[in-house]
């Protein structure tokens, strides 16, 4: 039986990737900071990291055969102040650097490498530039030069490891991510468009990331980059839209305009405001199939509180 390591393994999608892992028998260590204090329960162990303080389990590296690795500050978690710009960027880069360090050096048999980035590689839309492709250059802002750093570090592991990079767009779920705080509003009759709502939303639903996760994981012709969007990207009113619909009863539509955008988040309106549409066709040709390819699919799953990890694994 394979054991398979999760940095970030007790976020949103660490979860789901967790669950599926157990579903499929390996063995999961999870590397966290508190790691203390959590038992060894069944097929799941936890192992103690912390790349600020450059401290890593090595025994627990030494057990690995593949590793999933997540972690880094949450970039909508607070406001972006110099201190949490560097937060975001240190959490990612350097500690992507000192894990691989580390797997070079203390995991013999770990031979799989999947990493996670952000579509926010690629910037906002660009003129002549229909969907952006896995080949397309990053843009300049801070969100993509993260990301370029960000993978330019996981790539080193491609010297011990078949490596994949998932670049993940908008994550939609019933617990966390951006869709429940999309629909809260609409609990009090409002249905928010923001910034007008034409701008293209680039999504994925939160069980077909972390099935894409273990499909890139266990899938050997998978190396490189992949975006991690379902098919059928979306206006943002187009998404409030069809929410709508699915809870039912009246919602006001409410338009709320950029600079109100930018007074409430500051730097990182940019992030709602913009519009990228992000291609899915690289990563349906490596063979993997979405359960949820469409925002209809995607929001009646999460309002009707379905509580499994949707679809047909692969």
């Amino acid at each position: 039986m394979e054991t398979i390591g999760i940095t970030g393994g007790t976020g949103f999608v660490g979860k789901y990737i967790t669950r599926i892992l157990i579903e499929k028998g390996y063995n999961v260590v999870i590397f966290t900071r508190n790691a203390a204090g959590r038992p060894s329960t069944g097929n799941v162990a936890y192992a103690a990291w912390d790349p600020e303080k450059q401290f890593c389990d090595t025994a627990a590296l030494a057990r690995l055969h593949g590793i999933i690795h997540l972690a880094g500050a949450g970039v909508a978690d607070k406001r972006w102040t110099a201190a949490r710009k560097k937060e975001i960027v240190d959490s990612r880069v350097d500690a992507t650097r000192f894990l691989v360090a580390q797997l070079q050096q203390h995991a013999p048999d770990c031979k799989t490498f999947v990493a996670a980035s952000a579509i926010g590689f690629y910037g906002p839309d660009r003129p002549g530039t229909p969907q952006f492709t896995e080949n397309d250059t990053p843009y300049t802002d801070f969100l993509a030069t993260t990301c370029r750093g960000w993978e330019t570090a996981s790539l080193g592991a491609a010297a011990f490891a078949r490596t994949a990079i998932i670049r993940i767009g908008i994550v939609l779920g019933k617990e966390s991510g951006a869709f429940k705080e999309f629909v809260k509003p609409m609990h009090f009759g409002i249905k928010p468009y923001l910034g007008g709502g034409s701008q293209v939303t680039s999504w994925i639903a939160v069980e077909d990331l972390a099935r894409l996760f273990v499909y890139a994981l266990e899938t050997e012709r998978m190396q490189g980059i992949y975006n991690g969007v379902a098919p059928h990207p979306v206006s943002q009113a187009s998404l409030m839209d069809v929410a709508g619909e699915i809870m039912g009863g009246i919602k006001l539509p409410v338009p709320v305009p950029a600079f109100v955008l930018k007074i409430m988040l500051g730097e990182m309106s940019v992030e709602v405001l913009k519009s990228c549409n992000v291609s899915a066709g690289k990563t349906i040709n490596a063979g993997f199939r979405f359960s949820y390819p469409t925002i209809r699919q995607a929001a009646e799953s999460i309002l009707k509180k379905n509580d499994h990890i949707g679809g047909q694994q692969n």
